[in-house]
């Protein structure tokens, strides 16, 4: 019996290496998905690359509210003009300091930004939103995008990420358990809540790992792959070397490594044998 799942690649639009890659492993049938962060400065010139692509892969938005420079002002959560790192943001989230009215006002505006601007370049809406550093899982944040998706585009149309991962599952795979157990509780009471709004999700998430230098990708991905099942996710971050990129990234490396193992052979065997195909969630 053959499992449909969603293998998507996270921060098209980052730099020219980053959207090159990705698009590369569209076209080879490597790839069923992408998310794109629209406020980066190559997103207009790298968003009408994906209209070849449109029909093979979910192309979303990867709302970005960490260390980048948001689309507009954002004078209560960006004051300096640039977003602050992930730690920052979730102190915030997880001590209520994101439910101010400004801020609030601040991220209803950015998330809404994001998302013109993907529209605007893509030609399209997006297939599905989340989250850089899954930032749209935070309190604070959280309800603001479910409320943009169910405000913006028809009922059903437009997925939202579920990092939700079942525990058993997170400890009998032993890769990361750690952070992969902070990223499920972050996501816990997700997809009802999409759910409410008529949003779908996917079901089941993997592809959290530390991306430390020498880490087996072959042998991750065959972990994330167990238990093999219909609309789950797997996020990853394959890219082509750029000057660029080196000096954003500190994981370039293991982004290299991942574009080639998801451009070989071994990558193909592995899906046959796992009765996997890789597909679109909503179709």
């Amino acid at each position: 019996m053959t499992a449909t799942i969603v293998l998507n690649a996270d921060d098209y639009g980052l730099s020219p290496g980053v959207s090159r890659g990705i698009l590369a492993l569209i076209r080879q049938g490597r790839l069923s998905g992408t998310s794109c962060m629209t406020a980066t400065p190559f997103w207009p010139e790298h968003a009408p690359w994906l209209a070849e692509v449109a029909d093979r892969a979910d192309v979303g938005l990867h709302l970005t509210l960490t260390d980048q420079t948001p689309a507009g002002p954002c004078p209560a959560l960006a004051p300096n003009g640039r977003f602050g790192s992930v730690g920052a943001l979730m102190a915030r989230s997880l001590t209520g300091r994101l439910m101010g009215a400004a801020t609030q006002a601040d991220l209803k505006a950015e998330i809404d930004r994001q998302l013109d601007l993907f529209e605007a370049h893509a030609g399209r809406p997006p297939a599905h939103v989340d989250g850089h550093q899954h930032v749209h899982l935070l309190p604070g944040v959280r309800g603001l995008v479910l409320d943009a998706v169910a405000r913006r585009y028809p009922r059903g149309s437009v997925y939202v990420r579920n990092c939700s991962e079942p525990l058993a599952a997170i400890l009998a795979r032993g890769v990361d358990r750690p952070k992969a157990l902070i990223i499920a509780t972050l996501a816990r009471g997700l997809a009802p809540a999409a759910a409410r709004r008529g949003i779908p999700t996917n079901h089941g998430f993997r592809g959290v790992y530390d991306f430390a230098p020498g880490r087996d990708f072959p042998g991750l991905m065959a972990r994330f792959l167990v238990p093999a099942r219909d609309g789950a996710l797997i996020m990853v971050h394959p890219a082509l070397a750029d000057d660029v990129l080196a000096g954003l990234d500190p994981v370039v490396a293991s982004r290299q490594v991942e574009q080639a193992y998801l451009a070989g052979d071994a990558f193909q065997d592995l899906l046959e044998r796992d009765g996997v195909r890789l597909g679109r969630l909503l179709g």
